[in-house]
């Protein structure tokens, strides 16, 4: 009796949605501070996001890129991955970008300074992180292109599932970009993205690398990314459950 009512409690949990273990990726609110919402060419700080009803404002940030595949710039819109930065923004602007080039865009809480990609460019890039995290942060200018992500262990191997974001299906970020590499103002837009939609099991609680791959149909991906870590809630959701049905089962029982 006590295995059939804890098989009907937990598809019933399942099937009202109650006991999914994670979201298809989520949204967060950007709080930032600049000097200059009119152009948006100048630095833009990242101050804090909210997740749910917290706020975090202790990211990880990329510490080193390595290029595994990057186009070719031969100049114009020739190539994939470059270094941008708002045109009045401090920060770096190279076409020919190294790993280091792309790094400097990231590493920091400059939310002007970007890695910009060409409309038919090809990238895979391997970003490491500061700090082991559990969540990435996605900022991506134009809310337009496609991203394909995928987790890295510490040795640098591939685990969990690819995953392919599609930033027109995102929220705006509440700020937009005008960087070197366009000739106006385009709103960008924000994804978060945890462990478990990189299809990371429970065993593995944070993460410290990411591939990240961009192909000529993605329409070329304008982005900034930052890890952070937030308490995993299902943990204590998972924890009332249990409880729950252990009280149900004793008051059955003494019924």
């Amino acid at each position: 009796m006590k295995t059939r009512f804890f098989t009907t409690l937990i598809s019933t949990l399942a099937l009202t949605g109650v006991y999914a273990t994670s979201a298809q990726a989520f949204t967060f609110k950007t709080n930032y501070s600049t000097t200059d919402k009119t152009t948006w060419t100048h630095d833009i700080s990242l101050d804090s996001v909210e997740i749910g009803n917290k706020t975090y404002d202790d990211f990880s940030l990329v510490k080193d890129v390595k290029v595994i595949q990057n186009d070719l710039w031969t100049g114009g819109n020739t190539g994939a991955a470059s270094s941008d930065r708002g045109d009045n923004a401090s920060g770096n602007a190279v076409e020919a970008a190294t790993g280091s080039d792309l790094a400097a865009s990231l590493e920091n809480l400059n939310l002007s300074n970007i890695v910009d990609t060409e409309d038919s460019g090809n990238f895979t890039l391997n970003l490491l992180f500061g700090q082991s995290v559990n969540n990435f942060l996605f900022f991506e200018r134009g809310m337009n292109s496609k991203l394909r992500v995928q987790a890295l262990d510490k040795s640098g191997k591939l685990i969990g599932n690819s995953i392919k974001l599609d930033s027109s299906t995102w929220q705006a970020a509440g700020y937009s970009l005008n960087t070197t590499e366009i000739g106006g103002t385009q709103k960008v837009g924000s994804l978060g993205v945890s462990l478990s939609d990189l299809g990371l099991g429970k065993s593995i609680t944070s993460i410290s690398g990411l591939q990240l791959i961009s192909k000529s149909s993605y329409v070329g991906p304008d982005f900034k990314v930052v890890g952070v870590s937030v308490p995993e809630p299902t943990t204590v959701l998972g924890l009332g459950l249990v409880g729950a049905a252990l009280a149900m089962s004793r008051r059955k029982k003494a019924q």
